[in-house]
């Protein structure tokens, strides 16, 4: 078996050091650095972590931190000049002009003076940029290690900077440019789902119609400080009114879309599918989350995890056909379709690698169009390219796919929220296949991804406007 040989971090004595001695380290300033420093300083300067704030302020730019350029002084001490074994005494800087994202620093440590009798070394300190201007300077004093020491050098383990409102900004910011629409927001009657409609009007997505018992609207409104100035509100008296009303202003046109509140998802979607007044259309009915996850390139589309409970061969066509028609309004022009199993081989003891083969086949003689289909495939091979290649599996979509497709709604829903709870996914939701766009949300649901998903609708309202001309 072959070993990989460690790495060292290898010390000089203060014995070894002489007057005159130097060493020098170069870094680059990443957003990443000042959204780690921040984080693990506390130090949310708006200069640093808000670029709008930092536009306007003397450097017209997001600078980074000053002591981040000191705490390369401290890494060159600490690891390698002196290096194992030094204690920080004193350190003394002047910060001469600010970094900024892109900017290099070269750093040299340079030995100054030397104390015998403590065994303290004092540096020049000295941080250039790219172009050679001074950035710090200044002085550390130290206590130089006497012994030799030697260890491996430790491996740091990976940091994934999790953004959540970068992401939820990145499902809004798909609506940039387009008009607000009208939506009937059925029975919100506690916090988030009062709240959730509200900001997304706050950010221009939609025009609420709260659709409920009004003395109950407006007390969860006062409770939590909302404000509900020029904010439509149809008095019903109960939930299941609430879901009928909200289905009629959509019928007759008044909203473009719907949402769901704090009311059961049975009461609204039977009045959607009711043959007396309800939504329906010839395709099937189906739901789709839109999960952003900071360790993958792109949004995924996830379907179906909260309609069709077992859907069968002819049920998916359609429940892929509607993920395929969203993923093209969000800008996919040819979706990549992976279609879910525990394998990625066909076999008659699993039923849904045998309906992902049928699926293929129907798309490539065109009874499913938009998209480029291919499974059965496991969860590794459709979203790792590694996985995939792995297994050798050849495929434009493996390693790369834009919607997933699940087996049923129970590996759906737990593939949603484990991405959303595990991998700390944003997650948008949309029932399709109606008249309208429905944002069905989860009771558990924060107002960021209720309004997320009014993105969503509104981005599928202005397409069928297109679609109506």
């Amino acid at each position: 078996m072959h070993r990989i040989a460690h790495q060292f971090i290898e010390n000089r004595t203060f014995d070894e050091i002489a007057i005159g001695d130097h060493a020098q380290l170069t870094r680059t300033l990443k957003p990443n650095d000042i959204h780690l420093f921040a984080a693990v300083s506390g130090d949310v300067n708006p200069t640093h972590v808000d670029p709008e704030f930092a536009h306007s302020s003397q450097f017209r730019e997001v600078v980074g931190h000053s002591m981040w350029g000191s705490t390369l002084f401290s890494s060159i001490m600490g690891t390698e000049f002196p290096g194992p074994g030094t204690v920080y005494v004193a350190q003394s800087l002047k910060f001469w002009r600010p970094v900024s994202i892109g900017d290099t620093l070269t750093v040299t440590v340079t030995c100054r003076e030397k104390f015998e009798h403590n065994s303290h070394i004092i540096f020049e300190c000295l941080a250039t940029n790219q172009d050679g201007l001074k950035v710090i300077d200044g002085t550390a004093e130290v206590l130089a290690p006497t012994e030799k020491i030697k260890r491996p050098r430790v491996n740091l383990p990976e940091v994934t900077i999790s953004d959540k409102e970068l992401r939820y900004q990145q499902l809004v910011s798909m609506t940039a440019g387009l008009d607000p629409i009208p939506i009937a927001v059925a029975h919100p009657c506690d916090t988030e789902s009062l709240a959730g409609p509200l900001q997304a009007a706050e950010e221009g997505l939609v025009i609420p119609v709260l659709v409920g018992p009004e003395a109950k609207i407006r007390a969860v409104a006062e409770a939590e400080g909302f404000d509900l100035t020029g904010v439509r509100i149809v008095d019903v008296p109960h939930s299941h009114a609430a879901a009928e009303k909200a289905v009629e202003l959509a019928r007759n046109g008044e909203v473009e879309a719907l949402m769901k509140g704090s009311l059961h998802t049975d009461e609204l979607m039977s009045a959607v599918v009711s043959k007396a007044g309800g939504l329906r259309t010839e395709r099937r009915i189906s739901h789709v989350f839109i999960a952003e996850v900071p360790t993958y390139a792109h949004p995924l589309l996830i379907t179906d995890a909260a309609i069709n409970i077992e859907p069968t061969l002819e049920e998916k066509v359609d429940i892929i056909q509607n993920a395929i028609e969203l993923a093209q309004t969000m800008g996919m022009i040819e979706p990549k379709v992976a279609i879910l199993s525990a394998v990625e081989t066909v076999t008659s003891k699993m039923r849904s690698t045998i309906d992902a083969a049928a699926l293929c086949k129907m798309a490539d003689r065109g009874q499913i169009k938009g998209g480029l289909l291919d499974g059965p495939l496991a969860f590794d091979n459709a979203v790792s390219i590694l996985a995939a290649k792995t297994k050798g599996i050849h495929s434009l979509v493996a390693g790369n796919a834009d919607i997933l497709v699940v087996p049923d709604l129970e590996s759906g829903n737990m593939v949603a929220k484990q991405l959303e709870y595990l991998a700390d996914a944003v997650l948008a939701g949309v029932v399709l296949g109606a008249r309208v766009p429905i944002v069905l949300t989860s009771r558990a649901d924060t107002a960021e991804t209720r309004a997320a998903s009014c993105a969503i609708a509104q981005l599928m309202a202005h397409q069928r406007r297109t679609q109506l001309r």
